[in-house]
C-alpha cells in the first residue's frame, strides 16, 4: 500500500545546455542541444560547456566526437532536441523560484555559531508547506483547474448565457443546479485534501528540538529553527534542517544516519563531527568560541558539499575543510547517539525540498478522451446550427439564430455525464478503501482510480516497496561443503569444538582414524571463515540500558540483552549477527581496536592497522589486524566476484558456485586472507602513507599500493545474505508482466544490491540476460555503449544514475526507445529527480500511462510526476466505462428530471458492472490488455453511438408524426415517455453481469417517472397517457428504436465473441 503525500518546493529542473557542432566523418556539421541536471547557480557541468575540443563547439569534447565518428560498427544517433513539455505547470528552476519569492539568487553564506543575528543575508523560515493552494488561491484555483478544460468551460457558458434575455430557454436552475452541483463536490473534495495536507504540515512543523542558547537548552519548534542555531537532535529523531555537524555523544567519535527517506539507500551512512569542535570539553562551549561555517550556495546534489570551518580565537585561527562527511540534511534520522550541529539551510533551500515537484493538479486520460469528444460534438453542433440558419437564409439578426440553435441542441452534450462521471469516481475510490484484500488503503486522490485500469509503465521503489529492508543470512560456501539454514547448528558445532578442545588432544590423537583429522580440518576452515566475516566489516557494537541494566554497567560486561549492531550496510550486520549466533560474537569495537567473545567467554583482543572501506568503485572492503594474543598480522578482504576472483589463488569453484547463489537471488560475498609478516607489513605502512601525502593522483597511488597486497590471497569462504521480499512481490509481478505492464525498478541503492532483488523477486525472468550498462562520462562512450546495448534482444536493463545522466544529455531520444523496447529495466543510484525525469520522459516519449510506487520521501517526485501516483501494490482495479446519450431539449423540469432521477440510477448502476469476476482478472492478467487499447471509448466506439443516437432520436420522431398524426399537440409527451422507455432499456444493453442494485434502479426510474407525471400537468396530459392506444404505439415506437440493436448485439456475441466470453461461460 501507498500513501504518498505531495509535497511544494523548488526543483532541480533540466535546463538545456548548449551543445556543440560535431564534425564527424562524412556528416555535415549539425547543432546538437544538450540536457543534464545542472547544480542551482547556473554552474556549468563539469567536463563540458565550458571549453571546446579540437573540432568542436562549446559544450562537447571534440575528441570524444571524433573518436564516436570513427567506429566502425557506427549507428547513426541523433543529438538530444529540445521538445515543448504540453504542461500547465511553471517549469521555472530553483533560481528562479528563489527570485520570485524575494529570496534573490542563491548565493555562498557565512553562518556564525550560535548568532542567528550575525547573517549576511535573508534566509527563509523552516516550514515544510505541501499544499497546493492557499486561503486565497484555493477557490480561483480550483475553479481555473475545472474551467481551463472544454468539458466544464462549454457548461459555465451555457449556465451564463440564461443570464441574457434574448437567449433564455428556460428556468435558470435547470442550468445552474447541475453545474453548481458538479463544482460543489469539486470543491469540498479539494477541500478536504487540502486540509489534511495542512494537517500533516502542521505535525512536522510542530516538532519540538532542544535549542543550546547562552541561557541555555530551550526548546523550539521546527518551524522556529533559524540559520545559525545550535540544535540537539537525539537518536531516532528527525533531523529538522541541513546542518553541519559539530558534536556527538558516542564515544567512538561518529555517528550514523538513516537517509532512505533521502536518497532511498538501505546502507546507513557514516558522519564525523568537526575535529575542533569535538575536542571541546561540553557543547555549551560551542557558545564561547569565535567560529563560522562558510558553506557554498544551496543546490540540489545530496551527494556532494563543500565548506569550511574556521574558529577565529585560537592562535592561530583553526580551519577544517567541511564535506560532505560532516552534512546531517533534513528529513534523515540520527542512528546512534545525541549530535549537535548548527543551521546552514532552512525551508525552501533544504536539500530535500529543493529534490521535490511542485505539486500538481492530475487529471485522467479517460477525463481528457472526454473533453476531445465534446469538442468534436460541439463542431458538429455548430454545423447543425449553420444549417438551420442557412435553411432561412440567414435572414434577420441570423447571428443570434445561431447562438439560439447551439442552445437549443446545447443537451447532446449533457451535463449529467459529468455528474456520472465525479459519481463513478467517488464509488471506485470507496470500493478501493474498502477492499479487503487491501485493509488499510488509502485513496488520496478521488479524480483518477479509473487511471489503474490502463498503465502501461510500472515504476516501483526497492526499499520497502519490493523488499522488507531485512537482511536474513542464508548460505556459507567452502568450496567443498556448503552450510544453509537448517545446517548452521553444524557451524556452530565446529566453533565450539575449536575454542572448547584442550591443549593435550592433538598429541594423543595421532594413532586415530584419518576421519578424525578431516573432521579437525574442516572445524578449522570452518573457524577460519567465521573469524574473517567476524572481523572484516565497519560494525560497532552499542549497549543500551534496558531498565534494568545501566549503559555503563552493560557495556562493561558485555550484556548481549543491551547489545546492538550499527552499521552503514544491513548486509554488514546481518553477517555480523550470523557470526555471534554461531559462537564468535562481536563484543567491542572502537578506531583502533576490537573485541570478539568465544563460546568459552574468553575475549579475544584484535588491534585494527589499517581499514579500506567499502567504495562503488573498488566493490571491496579489507582490514589489517593483529591478533594481541599471538601477534598475528592477517590481512582480511571480501568484495564481489568480479573483483575477488582476480585477487585470490586458483580454484576451479568460485565462478560456478557464486553464479548458482546469484541465481538464488542472493547477495554474494567473497571472503579471503593472507598472513603477513612484521617486515612484509612495516614496508606497507610506509608506502600507504606516503602515498596518502601525495598531492597529485593521490587516489591513484593508493589505491596502487593497496592492490599490492591484494595478490594470492586465500579464499576462505563464500556468503549469501537475501533481502526478504515483501509478501506475494514475485507471483504480483508476474501477473503485471503477463497483463502487459512493463515494470522498471528506480532505487537509490548500489548496483550490485539492485541487480540481486530484480533476480530475487523475478522482475528478471530465469531466460532473460542483463546487461549492465557500464559507467560512461562523456559522449563517446555513452555512443559506443548504446551501439553494444542495441546489438542485444530480449534483454534486462541495468544502468546507473551517473550514466543515465550521461545518455539523457547527450543521446536522450536513442536511449529512451531502447530502453522501452526492454522487458525489464533497473535504474540505481537514482537521485529523487531523476526518478521523475525518467517518469517525465516514459510519458513525453511513449504518451503511455506510468503508475508510480514508493514508500518513502525520496520518491514524492516520482509519485507526483507520474499519472497516478496513488496505487496499492500487487493489485489492478479495472474501471469500467460509462455511457452517455444524446437527449433532445425539454422544457422546466423535464430536462432536470431527465438529467437527474429519470436516468441517473440505471447509468449510475454501471459501475456496478464487470465484464468478469476479479478472481477471472487476477488468474489471466492478459485480460489488462484490452485495456490498454482504449477501446471502449475509441473514435470509432463514439462514432458508433452517435450513430445509434442519430437512428433512435430519428425513429422516436418519425414514428411519433406517423402513427400520432391527429393528435400531435402531445408531441411531448408522446417523444419523452419513449425517451425514458429508451434510455432504461439501452442501459440494460450495455450491462455484462448483472447486479441486484441494477435491477432496483432501473425499477426505481421507472416509477419514479410515473409517479412524477402528476406534478408535470403542465407538460403532459396523463390522460390520454393513460389510454390503450398511447400504451401499445409508445411500445412499438421504443422496440422499433432498440430491437434492432439487441439482434446485432446477440448476433455479434454469436459470431464474434469478446476474449473474456470464453471464460465467463
Amino acid at each position: 500500500m501507498v500513501r504518498p503525500c505531495p509535497s511544494v518546493g523548488p526543483r532541480g529542473r533540466l535546463r538545456a545546455w548548449p551543445g556543440a557542432r560535431e564534425l564527424a566523418p562524412s556528416l555535415r556539421a549539425r547543432p546538437a542541444r544538450c540536457r543534464r541536471l545542472l547544480p542551482r547557480g547556473g554552474a556549468a557541468p563539469a567536463g563540458g560547456g565550458a571549453e571546446a575540443g579540437p573540432g568542436g563547439g562549446p559544450g562537447c569534447a571534440g575528441g570524444a566526437a571524433t573518436k564516436a565518428g570513427d567506429m566502425t560498427d557506427n549507428i547513426p544517433l541523433q543529438p538530444v532536441r529540445q521538445k515543448k513539455r504540453m504542461d500547465s505547470r511553471p517549469r521555472a528552476g530553483c533560481g528562479e523560484w528563489l527570485r520570485c519569492c524575494g529570496g534573490g539568487e542563491p548565493r555562498p553564506r557565512t553562518v556564525w555559531l550560535g548568532h542567528p543575528e550575525k547573517r549576511d543575508q535573508r534566509y527563509p523560515r523552516n516550514v515544510i508547506n505541501n499544499q497546493k493552494y492557499n486561503f486565497f488561491t484555493f477557490l480561483p484555483g480550483v475553479l481555473f483547474n475545472q474551467f481551463k478544460y472544454f468539458f466544464n468551460l462549454y457548461f459555465l457558458l451555457l449556465a451564463c448565457s440564461q443570464f441574457v434575455p434574448e437567449m433564455r430557454l428556460g428556468a435558470l436552475y435547470t442550468y445552474w443546479v447541475p453545474l453548481g452541483f458538479v463544482l460543489a463536490v469539486t470543491i469540498i473534495r479539494e477541500a478536504v485534501e487540502e486540509i489534511r495536507c495542512y494537517m500533516r504540515d502542521k505535525e512536522v512543523n510542530s516538532q519540538v528540538y532542544s535549542r543550546l542558547t547562552a541561557r541555555g537548552t530551550v526548546k523550539v519548534k521546527s518551524s522556529s529553527i533559524q540559520v545559525g542555531d545550535l540544535i540537539i537532535v537525539e537518536k531516532n529523531q528527525r533531523v529538522p534542517a541541513d546542518m553541519i555537524f559539530l558534536r556527538t555523544s558516542e564515544k567512538n567519535g561518529s555517528c550514523f544516519l538513516r537517509t532512505d527517506q533521502l536518497d532511498g539507500e538501505t546502507d546507513w551512512k557514516l558522519r564525523l563531527p568537526v575535529a575542533c569542535t569535538q575536542r571541546l570539553p561540553t557543547a555549551a562551549d560551542l557558545l564561547q568560541i569565535r567560529s563560522h561555517v562558510y558553506a557554498e550556495e544551496p543546490n540540489i546534489d545530496i551527494h556532494n558539499f563543500v565548506g569550511t570551518f574556521t574558529r577565529e580565537d585560537s592562535d592561530p585561527p583553526v580551519s577544517e575543510s567541511l564535506s560532505i562527511e560532516n552534512a546531517l540534511w533534513a528529513g534523515t534520522v540520527s542512528a546512534s547517539g545525541t549530535v549537535v550541529g548548527v543551521v546552514l539551510y532552512t525551508g525552501r533551500e533544504l536539500r530535500s525540498v529543493m529534490n521535490t515537484s511542485n505539486p500538481r493538479s492530475k487529471i485522467g486520460l479517460f477525463d481528457l478522451e472526454v473533453n476531445c469528444l465534446t469538442k468534436i460534438l460541439f463542431a458538429a453542433l455548430v454545423v447543425v446550427s449553420l444549417v438551420m440558419v442557412a435553411l432561412q437564409h440567414f435572414a434577420g439578426r441570423w447571428y443570434l439564430q445561431i447562438i439560439r440553435f447551439l442552445l437549443l441542441f446545447s443537451n447532446i452534450i449533457p451535463i449529467s455525464l459529468r455528474v456520472n462521471l465525479d459519481m463513478g469516481k467517488i464509488v471506485y475510490s470507496w470500493v478501493i478503501r474498502r477492499d479487503s484484500k487491501i485493509p488499510g488503503t488509502v485513496v488520496r486522490s478521488s479524480t483518477i482510480p479509473e487511471q489503474l485500469g490502463r498503465i502501461s509503465y510500472l515504476l516501483t521503489d526497492k526499499t520497502g516497496t519490493l523488499t522488507q529492508n531485512e537482511m536474513v543470512f542464508k548460505r556459507l560456501h567452502l568450496g567443498t561443503v556448503a552450510y544453509g539454514l537448517d545446517s548452521m547448528d553444524e557451524v556452530q558445532s565446529h566453533i565450539f569444538s575449536i575454542y572448547t578442545q584442550q591443549p593435550q588432544d592433538p598429541p594423543a590423537q595421532k594413532g586415530s582414524a584419518p576421519t578424525t583429522k578431516v573432521r579437525r580440518t574442516m572445524s578449522s576452515r570452518v573457524h577460519e571463515a567465521v573469524k574473517a566475516i567476524a572481523l572484516c566489516h565497519n560494525v560497532t557494537p552499542v549497549y543500551e540500558s534496558n531498565g534494568v541494566t545501566d549503559q555503563a554497567e552493560a557495556e562493561k560486561q558485555y550484556e548481549d540483552s543491551c547489545r546492538v549492531y550499527q552499521a552503514s550496510s544491513p548486509d554488514e550486520v546481518a553477517l555480523v549477527q550470523w557470526t555471534d549466533s554461531v559462537g564468535l560474537a562481536l563484543v567491542g569495537r572502537d578506531q583502533s581496536c576490537m573485541q570478539l567473545r568465544t563460546p568459552g567467554d574468553q575475549i579475544l583482543n584484535f588491534t585494527i592497522l589499517q581499514l579500506f572501506p567499502f567504495t562503488y568503485e573498488s566493490k571491496r572492503m579489507g582490514v589489517i589486524v593483529r591478533d594481541e594474543s599471538t601477534g598475528e598480522i592477517t590481512f582480511y578482504m571480501k568484495g564481489a566476484d568480479v573483483v575477488m576472483a582476480g585477487v585470490v589463488q586458483y580454484n576451479d569453484w568460485l565462478e560456478e558456485e557464486c553464479g548458482n547463489m546469484a541465481r538464488e537471488g542472493l547477495r554474494v560475498l567473497v571472503v579471503a586472507k593472507k598472513s603477513l609478516a612484521e617486515e612484509q607489513y612495516q614496508d606497507f605502512e610506509a608506502r600507504y602513507v606516503q602515498a596518502k601525502l601525495s598531492v597529485h593522483d593521490r587516489s591513484l597511488k593508493v589505491a596502487t599500493v593497496i592492490e599490492s597486497l591484494e595478490m594470492e590471497m586465500e579464499l576462505l569462504c563464500l556468503t549469501g545474505v537475501e533481502d526478504q521480499l515483501q509478501a506475494d512481490v514475485r507471483p504480483t509481478l508476474e501477473t503485471l508482466r503477463n497483463a502487459g505492464i512493463k515494470v522498471w525498478m528506480l532505487t537509490g541503492d548500489k548496483l550490485e544490491t539492485a541487480t540481486c532483488t530484480a533476480k530475487n523477486a523475478h522482475l528478471v525472468t530465469r531466460n532473460q540476460d542483463i546487461h549492465i550498462f557500464r559507467l560512461v562520462t562523456n559522449r563517446g562512450e555513452a555512443h559506443l555503449e548504446l551501439n553494444a546495448f542495441r546489438r542485444k534482444h530480449d534483454c534486462a536493463l541495468v544502468i546507473s544514475g551517473d550514466s543515465l545522466e550521461v545518455c539523457l544529455k547527450y543521446y536522450e531520444y536513442e536511449f529512451m526507445e531502447l530502453a522501452c523496447q526492454c522487458p525489464a529495466v533497473v535504474c540505481c543510484r537514482c537521485a529523487p529527480t531523476q526518478k521523475a525525469q525518467i517518469v517525465r520522459l516514459l510519458q513525453e516519449r511513449t504518451g503511455r500511462l506510468t503508475c508510480a510506487v514508493g514508500d518513502g520521501g525520496n520518491d514524492v517526485s516520482m509519485i507526483q510526476e507520474s499519472d497516478c501516483g496513488v496505487g496499492v501494490e500487487g493489485k489492478a482495479v479495472f474501471s469500467s466505462v460509462f455511457y452517455f446519450a444524446s437527449v433532445p431539449l425539454y422544457q422546466g423540469f423535464l430536462i432536470i428530471g431527465y438529467s437527474t432521477i429519470y436516468t441517473m440510477f440505471p447509468v449510475f448502476s454501471l459501475v456496478l458492472d464487470k465484464d468478469v469476476k476479479s478472481e477471472v482478472a487476477m488468474l489471466y492478467p492478459e485480460l489488462y490488455k484490452d485495456l490498454l487499447k482504449g477501446r471502449p471509448l475509441s473514435y470509432k466506439t463514439f462514432l458508433i453511438w452517435v450513430l445509434i443516437s442519430i437512428y433512435q432520436g430519428s425513429t422516436i420522431m418519425y414514428g411519433a408524426l406517423l402513427l400520432f398524426e391527429s393528435e400531435f399537440v402531445h408531441i411531448v409527451a408522446i417523444s419523452f415517455t419513449s425517451l425514458i422507455l429508451t434510455e432504461l432499456l439501452m442501459v440494460a444493453l450495455t450491462i455484462q453481469t448483472w447486479h441486484w442494485l441494477m435491477t432496483v434502479a432501473e425499477l426505481l426510474s421507472l416509477a419514479c417517472y410515473i409517479a412524477s407525471l402528476v406534478f408535470l400537468h403542465e407538460f403532459i396530459d396523463v390522460y390520454f397517457i393513460a389510454t390503450l392506444s398511447f400504451l401499445w404505439k409508445v411500445s412499438v415506437i421504443t422496440l422499433v428504436s432498440c430491437l434492432p440493436l439487441y439482434v446485432l448485439k446477440y448476433l455479434r456475441r454469436r459470431f464474434s465473441p469478446p476474449s473474456y466470453s470464453k471464460l465467463t461461460s
